[in-house]
This record gives structure tokens, sequence and C-alpha cells, in this order.
């Protein structure tokens, strides 16, 4: 761009002139001084001094601003830019919180979605999604980058979720924020409830972009305390997202109503007999190690050449340029130097 470079020589140009203009001013004046005898004592009397002083305190200002102007001009001259490298490959990791929030999970639930938050935190570029689930199941939001979004929906599921449900009395609002969080994931008539092998499977169906190469993995979260008669066993399911190359992560979650001996074998036979992993929620590691594993998984890459994008900021020394200009000429006029 040309302009910087005009704006530096405009800036000189102008400095050029009022010291032309001044410097001719001088030598006007000094054509036309009448020689005043005995006027020397006046150098001496303290309001000449307090003049003088305070014009060349204007004087120093005003070149103080010419100076910042003629630097600002130079700088804009040397065309202030950032670069950097751009490049059209994307990390194709897609990550799917997989939530039971049925009654069993729901004095559980708060503390996981802090998991989930710890996770997202801990990751970038990939895209997340949350799914809850009890007898169907309700997307609270869809695969995304948008990290932003997802620390306050998951802040926001996790204040609504930290109830105590034998105190809950309907009509209240926090009664009303729980029934509108969970709304969709008690769609189907009957005491059904908590059917973990549907969960997972709609969690499969949640992923997009199935024609793409990409890194897929579930974080499941449940205490495995099955009530009814689910489509998908949860050994099914697990089959069911290994057929698609989903990689499910086990957050085995002990209740007071779930989370026997025997519910967490069988939640950890089906995950880890087809490629996954189990945590308890408990565990200080969990949240280490689930990240380590997603982030050791190949994230597929699309072929694209880098681009070197040079990005232009004038606004940065445009303003002191101006500021210095106008500055320094309304003090000469206003002082009249």
């Amino acid at each position: 761009m040309w302009w910087p470079l005009a704006a530096g020589l405009a800036a000189l140009l102008i400095a050029a002139i009022i010291a032309g203009l001044l410097a001719a001013r001088r030598r006007r004046a000094q054509r036309t001084a009448i020689p005043v005898a005995h006027t020397g004592y006046l150098r001496n009397l303290p309001s000449f001094r307090a003049v003088v002083r305070a014009r060349r305190r204007r004087l120093a200002i005003a070149l103080a601003a010419f100076t910042l102007a003629g630097l600002a001009a130079a700088g804009l001259a040397g065309r202030p830019a950032e670069r950097h490298v751009e490049s059209e490959r994307l990390a194709t990791r897609d990550i799917v919180l997989c939530l039971d929030v049925s009654g069993s999970m729901i004095s559980y639930d708060s503390e996981i979605l802090g998991k989930f938050s710890q996770l997202a935190e801990n990751f970038s570029g990939e895209r997340i999604a949350l799914v809850m689930w009890n007898n169907t199941s309700r997307t609270l939001f869809p695969l995304t980058d948008d990290y932003a979004m997802v620390k306050e929906e998951l802040s926001n599921a996790a204040k609504v979720l930290d109830v105590d449900l034998a105190a809950l009395t309907t009509g209240t609002p926090q009664t009303q924020q729980l029934l509108d969080l969970l709304a969709g994931t008690t769609a189907l008539p009957g005491t059904s409830a908590s059917l973990i092998g549907d969960g997972l499977a709609n969690c499969v169906l949640a992923f997009d972009l199935s024609d793409q190469e990409r890194s897929r993995s579930i974080i499941f979260a449940t205490d495995n305390d099955l009530q009814g008669t689910p489509v998908y066993q949860l050994a099914e399911a697990a089959t069911f997202a290994q057929e698609r190359n989903i990689r499910v992560i086990g957050l085995f979650s002990p209740t007071a109503e779930g989370g026997s001996t025997k519910q967490r074998a069988d939640f950890t036979e089906a995950i880890t007999s087809r490629g996954g992993l189990v945590f308890d929620t408990g565990s200080p590691e969990a949240v280490d190690s689930i990240i380590d594993d997603v982030t050791s998984q190949q994230a597929a890459e699309l072929d694209a050449s880098p681009n070197v994008v040079i990005t232009d900021h004038p606004e940065r020394l445009a303003p002191v340029l101006l500021i210095g200009l106008v500055g320094g000429l309304a003090l000469l006029g206003w002082w009249r130097l």
C-alpha cells in the first residue's frame, strides 16, 4: 500500500514548510527591528524572564509534537504489519460428551460436567458436542469449536443439575429450570429409564461428516443402572460405535442406586473389549488420562499448502501522526510562535 509512504512524505513536507515560515518570519522581524538604547536591563526583569521561559516551553512542546508526528510518519512508511502462516490443514478430532441424566445420576452430573469442562479447557481445535439421555436423548449443543459457548453451556447445565431432587417442589424456578434442561430425555411413555445402550447409540449418531476421515471419540458417563428394555444393549451399542471407528471412553459413576461391582464389570467389559477405556469419575487421574488418550490419536489432516498472510496495521500509528500534526499546528497558531 502506498498511502503510508505518502503520509510520511506529507508530514515531512509540512514540517519543512513550517520551518521555512518561521525562518522567514525571523528574518523579516530582524529587518524591521528598531534599535532602542538602554534596554539591557529588561533581560533581568522577573516578568521578562517568565515570558521567555513560557515561550521556550511552548516552543519545546510544539517541536515535540512535530517530532512525534515525524516518527509516526517514518513508522507508517515502514508499513507496520503482522505476518503469519495459515494452513488449510484442519485438526479433525470430534468428541461427543455423552451424559446419563437419569434419576440415579442427577446428583452426580454436576460434578461430571465439571470434569467435562476441564477436558474442554485442554482441547484446541477439536469439535465438541454434549448429548444428554435418559430413556431418549437430547443434544444440548452439536459438534462445535466455539469454546466460549461450550464453557457457558457446561457451566449453566452444571448449575441447574446441582440440586437436591428430594428437596425440589413443583412450581419453583429451580424445578422449572431442571425440567427445561431435561426436556426431551424422557419422551418415551412408561417407567423405563437409564437405557444405557440406547444412550450410547444416540451419541454415536451425533457425529456428522461421515464421508470424511476424522478422529472420533465418545466420553460416556453413566452408572450403568439399566431400568427398562432398550433397543440396544450396551454391548451392541459399543459394537455399533466400533464399526464406525468411534473410540468410547467410559466414565463409570458409582451411585446410591447403581454402580455395583457387577454393573461396573459389565460396563468395563463392554467398552474395553471393543478398544475403549474405562475410568471412575472419582479418579484424580481421569481427566489427564482422557486428555492424553484423545490427543494421542492421530488427527486426520487435509492436504493443503500453507499461505503467508500479511495484515497491515496502520491504525497503530496513524492516530499518532494525526495528533502530532494537528497538535503542533494548533500550538503554533494559538501561541503565535
